[in-house]
Formats: structure tokens, C-alpha cells, sequence
């Protein structure tokens, strides 16, 4: 997955990529996930933590759709090494109508490695529901 990532986003670093390089020469001895990779699990695992799928959000009624609106705050804390398990947790922090009508939600995004006391990503994750007109 790692190595994928990598490819699909032309990153050849070897910290990344090459198993045999990282076991020498990175201070985490063994290859670790590219930082944008880890933010773009951010919603697969905001999915698992609600235990919904992707599909299921998508607004059948055409009431509005959802947007991810960005992030206030991102820090990358510490790097998930290759093999780790990570898990979400995510927390609203506020939640308003803009003055177009929509809604605009803050929510805390915290993604933990197992067996590390320090997060891998810890964020301010806007997301932005945009009524049907």
C-alpha cells in the first residue's frame, strides 16, 4: 500500500518505498507511510468509526451533499511505520449555518498507532453541508 501510494503520487523517496534502504539509513528502521498518505485515510476511517461506508452518505433524498472543507489545523505527530495499525477517533468540536445556509462542522480528527503513545495525525477537519437548491 505504501509502495503504491508512492507510485500513484511520482514520490520515489526510499524512506517510503525501499524496505532494504530504510532498514540502514532511516532512524525508524523499517519504510513508513508518506504523510498525505496517512491524511487520506482520514475518511476511510472516519467511515469504520461510524461504521458507515462511503456509499451510504450520499444524499438519496436531494436534500444537499457533504464537502470536506479542509482543515483549520493538521500536525503529522509521529510516522506510522509500515505494518502498523492505526485506528480514527473524532469528535465535533462546533458545529453552525453559515450565512448561505450551509453548515459548517469542526470536528477533531485524531489518528492513532497501536502500541505508540503518540498519535500519527491530529487535526481540525472542516466539512461543509451545502443544502440542495
Amino acid at each position: 500500500m505504501i509502495s503504491g501510494f508512492g507510485q500513484n503520487t511520482l514520490d520515489p523517496d526510499p524512506m517510503h518505498i525501499d524496505p532494504e534502504w530504510a532498514r540502514t539509513n532511516s532512524p525508524y528502521g523499517t519504510t513508513i507511510a508518506f504523510g498525505f498518505q496517512t491524511m487520506a485515510l482520514l475518511s476511510h476511517l472516519m467511515h469504520q468509526a461510524k461504521g458507515t461506508r462511503s456509499e451510504d452518505v450520499r444524499d438519496t433524498a436531494g436534500t444537499g451533499h457533504a464537502l470536506n472543507y479542509g482543515f483549520n489545523k493538521l500536525r503529522l505527530v509521529a510516522p506510522v511505520k509500515a505494518g502498523s495499525r492505526i485506528r480514527g477517533r473524532f469528535r465535533v468540536l462546533e458545529s453552525h449555518l453559515d450565512e448561505k445556509g450551509r453548515q459548517l462542522t469542526t470536528a477533531e480528527a485524531i489518528i492513532d498507532i497501536e502500541g505508540d503513545s503518540r498519535p500519527a495525525l491530529v487535526a481540525e477537519w472542516l466539512f461543509l453541508w451545502v443544502p440542495a437548491e
